[in-house]
């Protein structure tokens, strides 16, 4: 039987070794690429990220990934979305100046309340069931941001709180995004990494 492959996007603005070394350790063989050719090859995408939307967003079109990503999306390819990669998900983001998304899930992206920064250890709750990520919640995960996804309620599965609830996950449909870090979530963030990229590779 094929071993599936994972395709990390490059675009220059993520954090791809600490990524890439999580799903290593999980067993996934890994490719990382700005190459659609390459990604193609891949069974699943998964777009990691830190740092501005805007910025990212610039640099997905200056890899011409922005086309590409979104026609993956539609023909049903699975993908993941990790932090910054979950808000680049979004059709649109407040973030320094309105910025267009990638448009693959019905949300927006805005600062938390009052300026706030959410970083370190937050439980997570379960919004819905989805047989994707299991039970056994909630646990904690490892958080690091200071703008939310604000999702329609039908396609949150976790949120979080912080002086207002957060959206800590979200699915619709072959495509996840993770607001938290599962790469530095220790065994929660392993345990869920990897129900998501075996769930979808199965769905």
């Amino acid at each position: 039987m094929r071993q599936p492959t994972i395709g990390i996007v490059d675009y220059g603005v993520g954090n791809l070794a600490s990524v890439w070394h999580a799903l290593h350790a999980l067993q996934f063989r890994c490719r990382i690429s700005s190459e659609p050719a390459t990604l193609s090859a891949s069974d699943l995408l998964l777009l990691p990220g830190v740092g501005a939307f805007p910025a990212a967003m610039a640099a997905l079109h200056r890899t011409g990934l922005v086309d590409y990503l979104q026609s993956e999306a539609r023909k049903g390819r699975p993908m993941i979305g990790i932090c910054l990669g979950m808000q680049l998900l979004a059709e649109s983001s407040t973030e320094q100046r309105p910025t267009p998304g990638l448009g693959l899930l019905p949300a927006t992206v805005r600062a938390l309340q009052a300026g706030a920064w959410h970083i370190g250890w937050n439980e997570i709750e379960p919004e819905r069931e989805d047989p994707l990520f299991g039970s056994g919640w909630p646990h904690s995960v490892y958080f690091n941001h200071s703008y939310v996804v604000d999702a329609q309620p039908q396609h949150r599965v976790f949120i979080a709180r912080a002086g207002e609830p957060i959206t800590a996950v979200v699915r619709k449909d072959n495509v996840v995004g993770i607001q938290f870090h599962p790469e530095k979530s220790q065994s929660t963030g392993r345990k869920m990494l990897h129900r998501v990229v075996e769930g979808l590779l199965c769905d």
